[in-house]
């Protein structure tokens, strides 16, 4: 019995786990002495961590890009600190399960939880092993117990989310769901979920009451995420919910049924947005058929962006073949100009002729037909380009060698250093060095003069590993390219004054030759150049 009338405190489920793995004031003093330790090796762990997450489909998905990526890392030191520094209260376990929901919210596969628990386990280990603490092994359990506190306090919550769908399933009327599930299996019946094609019903209120598997596939959402949830808030960007949601909605409600084809975008769980072209089918039924609009989907968007590459590479190769004639009935002319130049200034400097205005003018014809020369060298190498050599290459030393020759070949003077982003786990691929090298010599030639003529700036060499591809970025804080739609990989296209408009073009189709692909984006202050090149996984 409890003297003085007093209760004892209920134990929170925070206290309740911490008492099951005997987690202690002392295991707190072991790792705030392993943090002082640990502390400086923090940043290498979250990009080890990140390089890793990157060879997964199903982690990688949930990137939306690069600024994503650089803010996670730093949320992953500040959570490392903190497990080693406490407090260990109620803010503390409040604190993990906010991120346990954020994985929840951003559809983080529950499996990843123990397999990125495992990654930082083994690098505190590895720290811990080579620390000059006089009890290692208490200080090893220490980590174990925090990190496992950590991983119970973030699977609840996905326990959490499983019992709110599940609470929600159940409030539906059973007669109803019985009625649900017998049209739904004849919808199904009919190959439905075999279709390579998005598949939404809506109802009248353009709800979504069906959603395919092939719909879940592409926008990352499972089923249970979408059924019940307007069409317009689920799948459509933010931009186009005015035009085309109300399109749909008057479609939904039987008000526009002429209005039958829909190209727009789709908003993705992962934040990409995808091009979709939807057929819209109205079909109200006399059956208490809740679905009176079908909203039929396919994905165009690497559909457009094949037909964009065929297009590039078919003008290429046309332009290509004109070039290649051109050059060889330039070359011959120029080489005999070239030789009668020679020719005439011997024979000037025989007769004593030294006027200065007569040797300019020798000079300058020289200079034109080298510089013709140059460009009919130019030519022959876009219209007929060498085969290419193959063979296993390191991308990091690739981008380390790209980096230290483009500033000294720059002739511009540029005011610039080229600043280098490579991932930790070296990629090997299998490409042409020589070609690919040319290829980023030359974007970076071209970002050094960009941010020259703007009187200095940075520019940034960048390489990501993705899971089937490697991503090679130039980005420069120039003034920008006046177009985002400019044909800049078109033959003969330049910005700079004195350019032949060549080095883009054969860099697209090197790039093109490796079944690869470059794009660009611009705007007034940022420039960036993206090379995908695919990595041949083996077996």
């Amino acid at each position: 019995m409890v003297g003085s009338g007093a209760v004892p405190a209920r134990e929170t489920l925070f206290d309740e786990i911490k008492r099951y793995v005997r987690f202690d004031e002392e295991d707190a003093a072991r790792l705030a002495a392993f943090h002082a330790h640990a502390a400086p090796h923090f940043p290498r762990i979250a990009g080890e961590f990140y390089d890793r997450i990157r060879e997964h489909e199903g982690a990688h998905d949930v990137f939306t890009g690069e600024d994503q990526v650089e803010r996670l890392k730093r949320s992953l030191v500040r959570w490392m600190t903190r497990i080693c520094t406490g407090p260990y209260d109620a803010a503390y376990f409040d604190e993990a399960a906010k991120i346990g929901r954020i994985h929840v919210r951003v559809g983080l596969p529950q499996r990843y939880m123990f397999t990125a628990m495992t990654l930082i386990r083994l690098a505190f280990d590895e720290i811990a092993e080579g620390a000059p603490f006089a009890q290692a092994i208490a200080v090893r359990s220490a980590v174990s117990k925090v990190l496992d506190l950590e991983l119970a306090i973030m699977l609840e919550t996905y326990r959490d989310d499983f019992l709110a769908r599940a609470q929600r399933a159940e409030r539906l009327d059973r007669e109803q769901v019985d009625r649900t599930l017998a049209r739904t299996e004849h919808r199904y019946k009919s190959a439905v979920e075999l279709a390579r094609v998005l598949v939404v019903g809506l109802d009248a209120q353009a709800v979504v009451r069906l959603f395919n598997r092939e719909a879940e596939r592409i926008t990352g959402f499972a089923r249970e995420d979408i059924l019940g949830v307007p069409f317009v808030e689920a799948l459509l960007p933010e931009e186009l919910r005015a035009d085309h949601g109300a399109l749909v909605k008057d479609v939904a409600a039987g008000r526009r049924p002429g209005a039958d084809l829909l190209e727009s975008s789709l908003r993705a769980r992962s934040g990409k947005i995808r091009d979709v072209r939807w057929q819209l089918a109205y079909a109200p039924s006399s059956a208490d058929d809740e679905v009176v609009l079908f909203a039929i989907g396919q994905d165009t968007t690497d559909e457009k962006a094949l037909a964009a590459r065929v297009r590039q590479s078919e003008k290429l190769a046309a332009v290509g073949t004109l070039a290649a004639g051109l050059a060889h009935e330039i070359r011959n002319p120029l080489n005999g100009a070239q030789l009668h130049v020679t020719f005439l200034e011997r024979g000037l400097a025989r007769a004593g002729m030294k006027d200065p205005d007569t040797l300019e003018a020798i000079q300058v014809v020289r200079d034109e037909i080298r510089r013709l020369s140059e460009l009919v060298s130019e030519f022959l190498d876009f219209a007929r380009p060498k085969p290419l050599i193959v063979k296993p290459t390191s991308l990091v030393a690739l981008c380390e060698r790209a980096a230290r020759v483009a500033p000294s070949s720059d002739g511009g003077g540029a005011r610039a250093e080229v600043t280098v982003d490579l991932p930790s786990t070296d990629v090997v691929l299998d490409l042409d060095p020589a070609k690919i090298e040319q290829v980023l010599l030359n974007l970076l030639r071209n970002a050094l003069e960009a941010v020259g003529a703007a009187g200095g700036g940075a520019v940034t060499l960048r390489a990501r590993r993705q899971p089937r591809h490697a991503v090679v970025e130039v980005e420069d804080d120039g003034p920008g390219i006046a177009s985002p739609d400019a044909p800049i990989f078109d033959p003969f296209y330049s910005t700079k004054p004195n350019g032949t408009g060549l080095g883009l073009a054969i860099a697209h189709r090197i790039i093109t030759d490796h079944e690869g692909a470059i794009e660009f984006q611009s705007r007034p202050g940022k420039t960036l150049f993206r090379v995908t090149l695919p990595i041949r996984l083996s077996g």
